[in-house]
């Protein structure tokens, strides 16, 4: 029985058809990187370098100057919680964006930022992030304080919320959910495209550790300067491994002891180490 001169071609060309290229153009990825830090990290930076500028213009000087990072959203208890939950919500959705991105074509995105390798996976990440988080957060507890010291970076209050039952989880889950935003987004996202626009994994991480300095600055230049030394670390790791997971977790358990420990350690203590 004869057959169309196309019909043994026509699998293969739906298959084209659907997947599309494995990788968008120079051009769409420039425009991609564009849309996803617009509507993320690109803004935090752009508001928080505004931030600076009016800290240092206005009075107090800016080493009198406080911060808060998790504030209340509602004098109402139930409203606050509700407020709080959602806006984690969307601050996740960025990330969602990326992921969605980078699968493009078939690909796996999880597979691509090193997220995979079940429970012996876990366990090797985690081990990582202990080590990241010992090599990042001790020498960042100094840095606040001197900074603080020399009048140079405003007070960080990471806690605003009511003295309510559910608390300690919004500020958990704040940390766990600024770890996810953060590294995927500024280290997982960011060095994977600007590579495979060319760019030389060098200058891909520096990027990355100046867009981490960036939407810090509203702390002040010694904090953001420490957080770009932060971004080289964690960028040049991803870029030695492969994995993201170890940043995530390193990143959630320094903001988890940064939100929690003011609340649990005396203030004597932290007046006593120049943090409070």
């Amino acid at each position: 029985m004869s057959s169309s001169p196309d019909a043994g071609t026509q699998p293969a060309a739906a298959s084209a058809v659907a997947t599309g290229p494995a990788n968008p153009s120079p051009r769409r990825l420039k425009a991609e990187i564009g849309i996803v830090l617009g509507l993320s990290l690109g803004y935090y930076a752009i508001t928080a370098a505004l931030t600076l500028i009016e800290r240092y213009l206005a009075e107090p000087a800016i080493g009198d100057q406080s911060t808060t990072l998790n504030p209340s959203r509602s004098s109402i208890d139930w409203v606050d919680l509700a407020s709080q939950v959602v806006r984690q919500a969307y601050l996740l959705m960025p990330v969602a964006l990326a992921l969605y991105l980078l699968s493009m074509g078939g690909r796996s995105a999880h597979r691509r930022l090193g997220l995979t390798g079940g429970r012996h996976g876990l366990r090797r990440d985690a081990l990582g992030a202990l080590a990241l988080a010992a090599c990042i957060g001790i020498p960042g507890l100094a840095l606040y304080a001197v900074s603080r010291a020399l009048g140079q970076t405003v007070r960080i209050d990471t806690s605003g919320l009511p003295d309510a039952w559910w608390a300690a989880t919004i500020l958990l889950l704040s940390a766990a959910v600024a770890g996810v935003l953060e590294e995927t987004i500024a280290v997982g996202y960011l060095v994977t495209r600007l590579k495979e626009l060319r760019w030389s994994p060098y200058a891909a991480i520096l990027a990355s550790a100046l867009l981490r300095g960036a939407y810090h600055l509203y702390q002040g230049w010694p904090m953001a300067l420490g957080n770009v030394v932060m971004g080289l670390v964690f960028a040049y790791w991803f870029h030695r491994t492969g994995r993201l997971g170890p940043l995530i977790l390193a990143h959630w358990t320094l903001d988890a002891v940064s939100f929690i420990g003011p609340e649990v350690v005396p203030a004597e203590w932290l007046d006593a180490l120049g943090v409070s």
